[in-house]
């Protein structure tokens, strides 16, 4: 993975307390405020850090998004709220210039040894080669977060409503100096499913998510992973978005956001 010459090649470069965001984590609904994709991807690395188990697995991660996260500086701890050999519960928060904390991850992770899984059927969807490159129309900033993955559509659209699943692959790395792993990957792309399946107009609407959670029944692999997604909103300001994650090979696991629905 190299790159675009044009680009930051991470999306945070380490500092002596903590991170600094580069343009690539910026979101859809204000230039100075990131997507929450890539801070969720921070605080899982702090996560897997923390833990204790020797090559242990993160199977279940929950975030709370506390508050808007801004395009600068951020500091992220996490601490072993359950310690244990076979299973263990990790908190990890981030904030910025103050203490408040902006976005919470309760990730459970547990050891890994040789199992008898359920057979998952193949992939119910069009891999990345037979997928439509696309690009997101409706980032305000020409470098923000939609340039820090490679997008190819199996089906629906980043700029047109309804059920969508993509493809993606990296352009950059988490951290600077570092690679990024596929589990980094997974939480870089995942809190996107509610934008690429998006029901409502971005210049008439925010549906912006509170909270993310992930349970996978496996680590993801491979460069590119996937998403299916579909957004369903209720009649009283609220919303929820579905998804089904995938790597090459299968179904890794799904994603659940709560959305907040109200008129721009």
């Amino acid at each position: 993975m190299s790159p675009a010459p044009d680009l930051p090649a991470a999306l945070y470069t380490p500092t002596d307390g903590g991170f600094l965001a580069t343009d690539l984590t910026i979101g859809p609904w204000d230039p100075g405020l990131q997507h929450a994709g890539p801070p969720a991807a921070l605080l899982a690395r702090e996560a897997e850090r923390a833990g204790r188990i020797p090559g242990g697995q993160t199977v279940r991660l929950t975030y709370d998004i506390l508050g808007p996260v801004p395009v600068g500086p951020l500091q992220v701890h996490a601490r072993v709220l359950r310690p244990g050999q076979r299973v263990e519960l990790v908190e990890a928060t981030l904030s910025a210039e103050s203490d408040r904390p902006l976005m919470r991850l309760t990730a459970w992770r547990m050891r890994t040894r040789a199992a008898e899984g359920t057979p998952e059927p193949g992939l119910p969807l069009p891999g990345p080669e037979d997928s439509r490159p696309e690009s997101a129309d409706f980032f305000t900033t020409d470098v923000a977060y939609h340039r820090a993955l490679e997008w190819r559509f199996a089906h629906g659209t980043f700029n047109g409503p309804g059920p969508a699943a993509a493809w993606t692959r990296p352009l950059c790395t988490l951290v600077d100096g570092e690679p990024i792993t596929p589990l980094q990957h997974l939480l870089v792309m995942t809190d996107a499913a509610s934008g690429i399946s998006a029901v409502l107009d971005w210049t008439r609407a925010t549906f912006a998510n509170v909270d993310l959670t992930v349970a996978l029944t496996r680590p993801p692999t491979g460069e590119w992973l996937g998403v299916d997604a579909a957004t369903t909103i209720g009649p009283t300001g609220a919303g929820q978005c579905f998804a089904d994650l995938y790597d090459a090979t299968g179904r890794v696991g799904r994603s659940a956001q709560a959305l907040f629905v109200e008129p721009r």
